[in-house]
Formats: C-alpha cells, sequence, structure tokens
C-alpha cells in the first residue's frame, strides 16, 4: 500500500510540475559571494562533447572549487589563480536522489581523486577530509533553507549531522544555482564515528536505515508500523558484504527494541535502556519533530551501532518536506506528531516508546532544556539563525530564480517558516507532557580519575594501544551499582554488566588488553573497552543507562593539559574532588607508578605552607626517599633523592602558578598540588 501510494504521489507531483512549468534561461554568472563549484565532465570520445552525469555509475570529471578564505567576493575568473582554488583536481560524479530526479535542476553525489586517479580524501571549505561528497540542490524547497537549518539545528544541540555550506555550482559552462555541499553519511571518526565492521565481528559498527528500495539496493528486513509497515536496507556492511551473523545480530537489536519498547519495559538491565542510546532517540525525534518532517521514521531515517555499543538513532538527514512544506499532500502541521499521524511512521517501537512514560518524560525534559532562552531551539535563536541565512543567500537565491524559477519570494517563504515554527514551538510544549519525574536525577559519585591514552612502547610491551586503560573511583561513602552505567560518547565503547558493583572508595580500571594490563601492573582488570582512545583529544562521557551523565572529561594531548603523549607516562587526577574538566586538575605521571595516591595514611604527611613564596617543608614520622617537583604539563622540575623525615624545597625560582609534588617514601607515594604565589 506504502508503495503504490508513493508512486501515486511521485505521478501527481510530475504532472503538477509540468503542467505550471515556466522557460528560464542561462544566467550571466561571473560572481558571488559564495564558493563556486566548477565541475568539467570528461569528454565523450564518441561526439566529442561532455559526458552527461548519469545516475549511475558516476562518471570521470575535474573540479574547481573557487573559494576566497578571507571572506573576500570569489570570482569565476579565479579559476586559474591556485591560491583561490579550494579544490583542483579529479572527481567521479552522478546523480543522486530519488523524488528529487524528476526536477530539471538534479543532485549529484561524487568521490575525490588525485590527478593519477586515485581516491584521495581532501578537507573542503574547512570541513574534515574525507572522500565522498554530496551537491544538496535544495528540491522542492522555495526558501532554500530546510535542509540548512535543520542540519545545524542538530549539530548545534550535539549530535552528529552532516556539516553544510551553500555554494553556487557551474556544470560544462552551465550555471545550475544554489547548492548546499554536504558531507555524505558514513563511517568516519569526523562523521559517523563508529569502528568499520570486520568479517569475524558481530557487534559492530553498522549503519542501518529505514527506507525506500528505489536505491537499488534489497530489503533487509521489514518491520510492522501502526499505519503499514517500513522496511529496512543495510547501509554498513553493504548488502552485498554483510554476513549471515552479521545480519541477524543487528536485525535482533531493533527486534529486541520493538519488543521492550511495546512492553514499556524500561530497566535498566532488561528493558530498552539496556539497547539504545537514549539520549540520540530523544534527539532524533525532537529535531524531526520539531521540523514536522513528513519522511521521518519512514524513510531516510538512519541509526548507527559502534562495536560493543548501543544502538543509537541518527544522523538526521532529509528536511526538504518540513517545516510546513509537503509537495506532495498537506502533511507537515503544527499540530500533529510525526511518528503517530496515520501516515509514514515509521517502526512501531517510536510510537512505544513516547508512550512510555519515563521515555517521554526525558523527551519533555530535553524539549524544556533546548526552548529556553538562548538555547538552539528558542524561538529568537532560530528566527535569529534564519535571519542571517537569508543574508548569506540572498544575492544567490536571486540568480537561482532566473535559472529555475522556483524562488519568486524568498521574504515571504522565510516569514511562513518562522510563524510555523511559532506554531510548532508552541504545540509541542503543550504536548510533550511533564518532566517532573526525570527532572533532578541523582547519579552516583563515580570519578574518572586516570588516563593513559597513548602508553609508551617498551620491548617488553610494544604495542601502545594494548595499554590503554581508564581507572574509576567510587568517591561515595556506600557501594555503587554499576547496572546500565557506559561509556555514551563514540569512539571507546563499553557498558558495565548488569548487576556489577563497585565498593565505597575502590577504584576500578577498564582496559584495552586485560592480560596486557595485568601483566603490565600487576592488578586484575575490571573489563575490557572497545576501540582504542585518540592519541590527540577525546571526550569521556561516563552516563547512566538513561543518558544521564556521572562524569566527563575531554582531554588533550597539546597545552595546558600535561604531556602523556607516548612518553610513558599516563594522566593522572592529583584529587578525587577536585574538578576534573580542567587541565590544571591533572598531572602526567610516569607509567610504573600506577598507584600514585598509595599512602595508607595521608594525614601522616604535612607540606606546608600551601599556598608557597619561597620554601616549602614536607615532613612525615616515616622516612622520605624521594620527591620531584612537576610544573602543569608534567615536566619535571626536580628530582631529589634522601632518607630523612623531613626535607625543605625551594620553590622561589618558579613563577607564580600551579605545581605538582610527588613523595615517595616508606609510607608509600603521594600527589600534592602546591600553589606558587
Amino acid at each position: 500500500m506504502n508503495k503504490i501510494l508513493l508512486l501515486f504521489r511521485k505521478n501527481a507531483l510530475l504532472v503538477v510540475l509540468l503542467l505550471g512549468a515556466v522557460s528560464y534561461g542561462q544566467v550571466n554568472f561571473t560572481d558571488s559571494n559564495l564558493p563556486i563549484f566548477i565541475i568539467t565532465t570528461d569528454i565523450d570520445p564518441d561526439t566529442g562533447e561532455p559526458i552527461e552525469i548519469p545516475d549511475d555509475p558516476k562518471v570521470w570529471a575535474s573540479l574547481k572549487v573557487i573559494y576566497h578564505s578571507d571572506g573576500s567576493r570569489n570570482y569565476m575568473t579565479d579559476a586559474d589563480i591556485e591560491e583561490f582554488l579550494n579544490y583542483n583536481a579529479r572527481i567521479k560524479i552522478e546523480l543522486r536522489g530519488s523524488s528529487s530526479q524528476i526536477l530539471e535542476k538534479k543532485q549529484y553525489g561524487w568521490t575525490t581523486y588525485d590527478n593519477e586517479g586515485t581516491k584521495q580524501k581532501v578537507s573542503l571549505l574547512g570541513m574534515p577530509k574525507e572522500n565522498d561528497w554530496i551537491l544538496n540542490g535544495l528540491a522542492f524547497d522555495g526558501s532554500l533553507m530546510r535542509d540548512y537549518i535543520n542540519y545545524n539545528l542538530a549539530r548545534s544541540i550535539g549530535q552528529y549531522a552532516t556539516r553544510t555550506q551553500y555554494c553556487e555550482v557551474v556544470i560544462n559552462g552551465d550555471y545550475r544555482g544554489l547548492y548546499i555541499l554536504q558531507e555524505k553519511i558514513k563511517d568516519d571518526s569526523n562523521r559517523v564515528n563508529i569502528d568499520k565492521i570486520s568479517d569475524d565481528d558481530i557487534t559492530g559498527g553498522y549503519i542501518t536505515k529505514a527506507d525506500k528500495d528505489t536505491g537499488g539496493d534489497p530489503i533487509a528486513w521489514t518491520m510492522d508500523s501502526y499505519a503499514g509497515f517500513t522496511d529496512f536496507i543495510h547501509e554498513l556492511p553493504k548488502p552485498e558484504d554483510v554476513t549471515e551473523a552479521q545480519a541477524n545480530y543487528i536485525h535482533s537489536q531493533f527486534t529486541n527494541l520493538e519488543t521492550t519498547a511495546g512492553e514499556h519495559n524500561h530497566d535498566a538491565a532488561t528493558g530498552y535502556p539496556s539497547i539504545i542510546d537514549i539520549p540520540t532517540f530523544v534527539d532524533f525525534m525532537i529535531v524531526n519533530e520539531f521540523s514536522s518532517n513528513v519522511d521521518a521514521y519512514q524513510i531516510s531515517t538512519f541509526f548507527h551501532k559502534d562495536r560493543g555499543g548501543k544502538l543509537r538513532a541518527g544522523p538526521v538527514w532529509d528536511f526538504n518536506l518540513s517545516l510546513g512544506l509537503d509537495v506532495f499532500e498537506d502533511r507537515s502541521k503544527t499540530d500533529v506528531w510525526q511518528f503517530s499521524n496515520g501516515d509514514n511512521e515509521g517502526a512501531k517501537f517510536w510510537t512505544d516508546l513516547f508512550n512510555d512514560d519515563t521515555y517521554k518524560c526525558y523527551f519533555a525534559k530535553r524539549w524544556n532544556q533546548l526552548t529556553m532562552e538562548g538555547e538552539p531551539l528558542n524561538y529568537n535563536s532560530l528566527s535569529d539563525f534564519i535571519d542571517a541565512t537569508i543574508v548569506l543567500i540572498e544575492e544567490a537565491s536571486e540568480r537561482e530564480q532566473l535559472r529555475w524559477g522556483t524562488v519568486p519570494d524568498l521574504e515571504g517563504e522565510t516569514n511562513a517558516i518562522k510563524d510555523f515554527i511559532q506554531a510548532r514551538l508552541l504545540w509541542i510544549t503543550e504536548h510533550a507532557g511533564s518532566f517532573t519525574g526525570c527532572s533532578d536525577v541523582e547519579v552516583p559519585s563515580l570519578v574518572i580519575s586516570k588516563i593513559n591514552y597513548n602508553p609508551g612502547e617498551t620491548d617488553e610491551f610494544p604495542e601502545s594501544d594494548d595499554q590503554e586503560f581508564i581507572e574509576i573511583t567510587n568517591t561515595e561513602s556506600a557501594a555503587v551499582d554499576l547496572t546500565g552505567i557506559y561509556l555514551s560518547e563514540l569512539g571507546v565503547s563499553y557498558q558495565f554488566p548488569a548487576n556489577t558493583s563497585i565498593e565505597a572508595g575502590e577504584k576500578i580500571y577498564i582496559v584495552s588488553n586485560a592480560d596486557i594490563f595485568e601483566a603490565k601492573y600487576g592488578i586484575t582488570a575490571f573489563g575490557e573497552f572497545v576501540r582504542n582512545m585518540s592519541n590527540s583529544n577525546q571526550n569521556l562521557v561516563l552516563s547512566d543507562a538513561f543518558g544521564n551523565k556521572i562524569d566527563e572529561v575531554h582531554y588533550f594531548d597539546s597545552e595546558p593539559w600535561p604531556d602523556a603523549d607516548g612518553n610513558g607516562k599516563f594522566l593522572t587526577l592529583t584529587d578525587v574532588t577536585s574538578d576534573n574538566t580542567l587541565a590544571s586538575s591533572w598531572m602526567a605521571v610516569d607509567e610504573t607508578l600506577l598507584s600514585i595516591n598509595s599512602f595508607t595514611d595521608p594525614a601522616a604527611i604535612i607540606v606546608y605552607p600551601n599556598p608557597v613564596n619561597e620554601r616549602l617543608t614536607i615532613s612525615s614520622d616515616k622516612m622520605l626517599r624521594n620527591i620531584e617537583v612537576y610544573d602543569i604539563y608534567g615536566k619535571q622540575l626536580q628530582n631529589l633523592h634522601l632518607n630523612s623525615n623531613s626535607i625543605v624545597v625551594n620553590f622561589a625560582q618558579y613563577a607564580s602558578g600551579i605545581y605538582f609534588i610527588k613523595i615517595d617514601g616508606e609510607i608509600g607515594t603521594l600527589t600534592r598540588k602546591i600553589v606558587r604565589q
């Protein structure tokens, strides 16, 4: 039924477009405030003419991207000036899209190659390096900004969405109008940050989508909807590459979600929180419901799952039929839930999740947060963003109108979007429900207290990645149930097993390789995380089953963070009660001193005065053997060997700031933070 209805809609739209067609012509295009893409396809040897870009396969072409990085105007005459070319090499290009292909203005997908014909990853217009890109032709959208608004909104609330940059495009000398350069959805540390799956693994990473089968990919499975059915397709691995075991595993994640959501089972160990990353599902629904996206849930709906991680919703995709626009019917309304509107509802689990009181509470809580003054979903924030976008594209929109006749009234279109947004925000706020039950969730006091992200390599332990570890300290006075707690940020995956716990004051280690960790440190690891930490920077987030943050540390391998980058040191928190988001709360210590805070009785040592001016006294009733002084970057400044109960350390030679002393003696090892006045 859905496929027949879709075919009817496409045919009806084609008739409307043909009846309303207006003849528009070429544009004398010379310069722009936006980047300019000049695409020249290779010559067909049979006709002597440039090759037409087909739907499939990709054909060879050359691309020049004119971009003045200082923000000044871009000119077609800059095409031969190297300093103004952001890209000047080969590509392979094809048409893309489904319904949009009935339009004369096409959309394109393309891959970057070097001039020798080898695929290459490149940075375009400041975006991270990759080789697969999209030119979005803004199909059906007279405002030219529905996709742009929603992709930017998704990123502003903390979820990955394709990066966007307006540009103007010329193909084989023909001005084609205003486009958006976009990233293609794919696995990449700067896009969908999941680990590409191997043949012998089944837990991930995966990218799966609910979509039409018009792209030629086979349907992997079908799920019931409360308004028909929804088809699912493998995106990663590709349908031709996925093994039977992998296909069965990822299918089981969706069927388990369907079952637990249908039962309203929100138990951390056995319910839907054990299967899905709730914050991504909530944010996915918020962006699609805010925009009243008529295709949401049913088509162009992506999911991803990292190896060892939870199933996540997104990235969001395809908003040309949203914010009050629907060229097929009148379905983008201010007063409906798109997941429960009798059409394109998607799989049942969307509605079932929302009808679960606990999930709905988190939806309402997040909605309330994002719509507050100054937040991305506040009307004033959205209105300001739209106004700024108008300024950016107004000049190009006039050329778009001359070329295609699709933008007769940009101001009217954007005013209509603003009116729609205002009404939509009000309706959702009135119907989202209460968030009292989840407004003030108490999370355990677990602290990320040590990080070894780039261990040194030795003859005994030659593999750096195998030696990585994260220490977690329970600073509470009682044991903490670890059921449902997980590392929620993509990059490193770990979920604590159900019914496990950490005792009061206990330190536990999750590691890359438990055998290597025990061989090196003589400590039994609590568990093994999946993938490896970045050697440059990474955000480590410890969350409970519903995504409430317990602790978060974003470390860097550059100042002001201490240097623990492949030099035989790791990061350690000098005091578990300090703010571990600050670089100044950490120091770099030698890997051989894993138990850096192992004094059995810290009160048995006296360090004074602190803050210090010139002379720091350290005394103990036990023998002191070694005193080391470090700056905040982990650089050792002094190393004093002694066998005494006290010592005076000279701080007069140091500038004002924060320092660390490491004290080793009969009673154990201790680190203290010292402030030099």
